[in-house]
């Protein structure tokens, strides 16, 4: 079994070049060395034609990072379970082992189980730090599109985003995230019917208008367009 790797050589036998040998030692060693060398090449051949094996797609816990990574709100097992088409019972494993492994590492974020759904925190240690950035400039004024959502909240509490969308013709997500930011408005629980996070004032907001309850808000009425009812309409 003695053959030459070298293009134009021979193998003793009738002088034909032998370009695509390889080159392997005599014996049983070199036996094995050749087997282990074909065995790669027919086993990608095997049963495809030929054809190259498609790659795998993401690990199951790299797709869960990357849908969690994009979410405003914490979602259902049984949400992510559907989307990835794994079992629930697997997709709950996966959460859990990576919030685990999240804690050993000490990263500066955490995946919690907060109202029948899963989400990316920061970590408690870190807070302090994360408030400092999100502050910085708070001094300035709330912008047009924030002391609408305000109004909104503060009239219709508890509310959820989409039902501020709904109200102002426009998604209001970044700006709530400022209004929590800034201490205005925090969660208040979750829809029974839809599981959406629900929104309420705080009492940081009262302080800041001078009002001692929400009942002190002043009428909306006077306010509105004489021929659009917005808040009524909404109901």
């Amino acid at each position: 079994m003695t053959a030459s790797g070298i293009p134009g050589s021979t193998d003793g036998t009738d002088g034909a070049p032998d370009t695509g040998a390889t080159h392997v030692t005599p014996g049983p060693a070199g036996d094995a060395v050749l087997a282990a060398e074909v065995a790669p090449s027919l086993t990608d051949d095997a049963g495809s034609g030929g054809e190259e094996t498609p790659s795998e797609g993401p690990s199951l816990a790299q797709a869960l990072e990357a849908i969690l990574m994009v979410v405003d709100e914490p979602v259902a097992e049984i949400t992510l379970a559907q989307v990835l088409e794994r079992p629930t019972a697997e997709v709950a494993a996966a959460l859990r082992t990576l919030s685990a492994e999240y804690t050993a590492s000490g990263r500066g974020f955490d995946l919690r189980e907060v109202a029948g759904g899963w989400r990316f925190y920061t970590r408690a240690e870190c807070a302090a730090l994360v408030e400092r950035f999100v502050r910085d400039g708070q001094q300035a004024r709330l912008t047009q599109a924030a002391l609408e959502t305000l109004a909104v909240v503060a009239y219709r509490q508890p509310v959820s985003r989409a039902r501020v969308a709904a109200v102002r013709g426009v998604s209001s997500d970044g700006v709530m995230r400022t209004l929590v930011a800034r201490g205005l408005v925090e969660e208040a629980g979750t829809d029974p019917e839809s599981q959406a996070v629900l929104y309420r004032t705080t009492s940081y907001f009262l302080e800041r208008l001078g009002l001692r309850s929400l009942d002190e808000l002043p009428e909306l009425a006077p306010f509105l367009p004489d021929d659009v009812e917005i808040l009524e309409e909404q109901k």
